[in-house]
């Protein structure tokens, strides 16, 4: 049987909160999330069947925070993509990458990028991580595109529009989780979650477990998603 959710995405929030709460370095947050936290996360969506996954791992907007935090996070980018990707290819991930990767240091997007072509015959799992992703930076990324190849204007649709965006041939999420108390969106795939179920919770990224998913995954199945029209329970 399809599993009702194709698409989950993810909003890792409260590394930093995380670190402070035990006299670590904002950085030492974001490690934890990214050597114990994510992995687990993507076995269980796998055991699951959730073919696709997406966690946003640095916004447009995080090139703001202290110059000490975001070369740590540099740092944790390069050797997550020779550590923590490897893992996930050698389990048969396909990875993705979402967002203006021009932004960083080459060698973070040229790695990236061999991640994305090492991937690109698994099928077990669909990883997407947003490196520099923002919604409006995307939709206006997508326009420039559709602009450039000159569409005209009477045949630019909402499939038109999103055939250009990073997100290109995946499925819009069903569900979004963000991590760490906030309720708001923050500009997370605000095309793509027009009709997707959102969930909050207090727990920091790094303590949420695949416990802590399930617990989500079970609010979601209570859903009632109408999308506009008719009641279609989930469960």
């Amino acid at each position: 049987m399809q599993p009702p959710l194709n698409h989950l995405a993810i909003m890792m929030d409260g590394n930093r909160r995380w670190a402070k709460a035990r006299g670590l370095d904002p950085v030492k947050g974001h490690e934890y999330a990214a050597n114990h936290s994510i992995e687990p996360l993507i076995e269980k969506c796998a055991e699951l069947g959730i073919p696709y996954v997406t966690f946003w791992a640095f916004s447009t907007e995080n090139w703001k925070r202290e110059e000490d935090e975001v070369a740590g996070l540099m740092n944790l980018f390069r050797v997550s993509l020779g550590t923590l990707a490897l893992r996930l290819i050698t389990r048969g991930a396909r990875m993705r990458m979402i967002g203006d990767l021009s932004r960083f240091p080459k060698d973070i997007a040229q790695k990236s990028l061999e991640m994305i072509n090492k991937s690109s015959t698994n099928h077990k799992i669909n990883v997407t991580f947003g490196l520099n992703y923002g919604g409006r930076d995307e939709i206006v990324r997508a326009v420039k595109k559709i602009v450039s190849k000159k569409i005209p204007a009477d045949q630019v649709t909402e499939q038109i529009i999103s055939d250009h965006l990073d997100t290109a041939g995946m499925p819009d999420p069903d569900m979004v989780i963000r991590t760490g108390g906030e309720r708001r969106t923050s500009g997370y795939l605000p095309w793509q979650s027009t009709y997707a179920e959102l969930y909050f919770t207090p727990v920091l990224f790094p303590d949420f477990t695949p416990s802590e998913l399930e617990k989500a995954l079970r609010d979601f199945a209570d859903r009632d998603r109408r999308f506009g029209g008719d009641s279609v329970k989930i469960s």
